[in-house]
């Protein structure tokens, strides 16, 4: 497990800007139950997280026209709970982090996994998002 001198600066770049920080899998389940969208991302500490999973992800919340019903994350290697329970939910993708998962009344309709941020520049992600946004969300 990382220490949280480490993890709570990148936890906080995401819920500083609305996100809700889940840590149990019942919150997680709650969570996907509602009715509407939800966007989850499962953060991290490699470097692709802070340089364009986190970056990709705010700037395709603050530019959308349309945006998810909620906005989660939980930190791998840390909420360790919570991420496996979305990672059940993410099946059959393999566990991947970072990730960028969309549900849709529970149902994941689209999934960005480690490969597909790696290498990619923020805005691209953001691109990418704000398509998924546009496709699923009211």
């Amino acid at each position: 497990m990382y220490p949280a001198e480490i993890v709570l600066p990148m936890k906080a770049e995401l819920i500083d800007e609305g996100f809700s920080d889940l840590v149990s899998a019942t919150q997680v389940n709650d969570t996907l139950k509602e009715a509407g969208t939800t966007l989850v991302v499962i953060n991290s500490v490699c470097g692709c997280a802070a340089g364009t999973c986190r970056p990709g992800v705010l700037m395709a919340v603050q530019n959308a026209e349309k945006r998810p019903s909620r906005l989660v994350t939980s930190f791998a290697g840390f909420d360790i709970e919570a991420v496996n329970k979305f990672r059940e939910y993410m099946l059959p993708h393999p566990p991947s982090s970072p990730a960028i998962a969309l549900f849709k009344n529970g149902e994941l309709v689209s999934m960005i996994e480690r490969h597909q941020i790696e290498g990619r520049p923020a805005q691209v992600i953001a691109q990418h998002l704000i398509s998924v946004f546009n496709e699923f969300c009211n």
